[in-house]
């Protein structure tokens, strides 16, 4: 069965679903109203990419053009001095920006992480939010291309620890 939605609101957002690119946008509002509705979209997120469950994400934000997450701080995602682990937070970016990108990818064009680039600004402490935008429009087209995708991991005062550029490679689905 396949979901036809065109033109709902967004709870919250004057954004509208324009076309099916984003129904991941759209199950994520649907959720979200649920009680933990957030906690179980991050838990169906790292079942399906089960590396990600390492930092025990939470969903924030999740559009085609934008997404915003979160990781608590804990021991878990700490290195030997006590801050948020430098690969926590490529883990961070790299979620935060596949998500984005299944979000706003359109149908029939499919994407994979090419690269990343990080910078490392400040020591990390506290909970971290990523927020991650294309810094390209993603389009169908008929050969391949590469989506610039910036994220920028903030502190709890909102100052920048950590930028990642990664490099989303976008093509055309094989035909079946």
């Amino acid at each position: 069965m396949r979901l036809m939605v065109r033109h709902l609101p967004f709870p919250e957002t004057n954004m509208t679903i324009q076309n099916e690119h984003s129904r991941l946008a759209h199950t994520f509002a649907r959720m979200t109203r649920w009680p933990f509705g957030r906690w179980l979209f991050g838990r169906v997120v790292c079942w399906r990419a089960p590396y990600f469950g390492t930092i025990a994400p939470r969903f924030v934000v999740v559009e085609p053009d934008r997404c915003e997450v979160t990781i608590r701080d804990r021991r878990r995602v700490h290195n030997h001095i006590g801050t948020v682990h430098a690969i926590a937070l490529c883990n961070l970016a790299e979620l935060a920006g596949g998500v984005m990108m299944e979000a706003g990818t359109p149908r029939g064009m499919r994407w994979i992480p090419k690269g990343m680039t990080v910078e490392y600004l400040k020591k990390a402490v506290g909970t971290m939010h990523a927020i991650a935008t294309p810094a390209a429009a993603i389009e169908v087209r008929d050969t391949g291309y590469e989506v610039p995708v910036n994220v920028e991991v903030r502190d709890p005062q909102g100052t920048a620890v950590f930028k990642a550029r990664i490099a989303m490679w976008v093509s055309p689905r094989p035909a079946r």
